[in-house]
């Protein structure tokens, strides 16, 4: 279907066009309508055209390496997509299937070169408006890398931080309880054997008050690692809520797409039992 060049005002990517430039792409590009759940292109197709939202909505999706669908847009009005593999002519990395009855501006390669052969100044404003999608896709690849919480943490951890964990992981150990029990006994039995001559005889109160020191400085410093122990416990606690809520949406789409197909069985069943009637009723009349 032919495109009216005063639809694609209203078009983000092509706002920046003036309207001869809209002219000429409007007499290239092609208006194409898609049914709800139509798919538009799957993954590795080579179809080398972009589309430009109309009307209606799409979900662009891919798969991770968990073997996941990632829903990496769904492009509304005035959005595009699928126009990186259409512009270096390589299969579509992605697969795009209309949520509702959509309407788009079908645009191939050719297009775009008679665009910039009759106007080449419109290249600069495509490119402007391409790089804000690209932006966009960049916030959505950093929003969405679930990295290891251990090392985003240790990648902030200063060094007293990590002063404060080593001395936290030697205070709970076996190690520091023996080491700790045998200077205790050998501080008490010196002093015990020297007698009067000890420099800190019985009851201890040099000992008392060098432990009594040490638990001062042990408390914030064990704390202190406690404390990181409870950060790295929420970020892995809102990580497991992401990878939950991912879960959850798939199992919610995989739910529809089954009562969908229950729908469209049924519907085939509905028409085969008509085809058997029509014939049943032609054998009759025949007869």
């Amino acid at each position: 279907m032919p495109c009216n060049a005063d639809l694609l005002t209203h078009v983000p990517l092509f706002s920046l066009l003036d309207e001869d430039e809209r002219a000429v792409l409007a007499a290239q590009v092609d208006l194409k309508t898609f049914a709800a759940l139509e798919r538009i292109y799957r993954a590795g197709d080579a179809s080398g055209r972009g589309y430009v939202v109309v009307s209606g909505n799409v979900r662009v999706s891919t798969i991770d390496e968990d073997h996941q669908e990632v829903v990496v847009e769904e492009p509304a009005a005035g959005d595009f997509f699928g126009f990186a593999s259409m512009l270096d002519g390589t299969p579509h990395r992605t697969d795009a299937i209309a949520s509702e009855e959509t309407v788009c501006v079908e645009v191939d390669r050719n297009d775009i070169l008679v665009l910039l052969r009759q106007k080449p100044h419109a290249g600069l404003d495509l490119l402007s408006a391409t790089a804000r999608q690209l932006h966009a896709a960049h916030d959505l690849v950093r929003g969405r890398s679930a990295r290891n919480p251990n090392e985003m943490i240790e990648e902030e951890t200063t060094f007293g931080q990590k002063i404060a964990d080593k001395v936290a992981s030697f205070g709970g150990s076996w190690s520091f309880i023996i080491l700790f029990s045998v200077v205790l006994v050998v501080y008490s039995a010196i002093n015990i054997g020297l007698g009067k001559n000890a420099w800190d005889p019985y009851p201890f109160i040099l000992l008392n008050l060098f432990l009594s020191m040490l638990a001062a400085i042990q408390a914030p410093v064990i704390m202190m690692s406690q404390n990181r122990q409870d950060q790295k416990d929420r970020l892995r606690g809102e990580l497991d809520f992401d990878v939950n809520r991912r879960a959850e949406s798939e199992i919610r789409g995989l739910a529809e797409k089954l009562h969908l197909l229950s729908h469209q069985i049924a519907d085939v069943q509905d028409l085969i039992r008509g085809t058997d009637a029509t014939r049943a009723d032609s054998r009759h009349s025949h007869g």
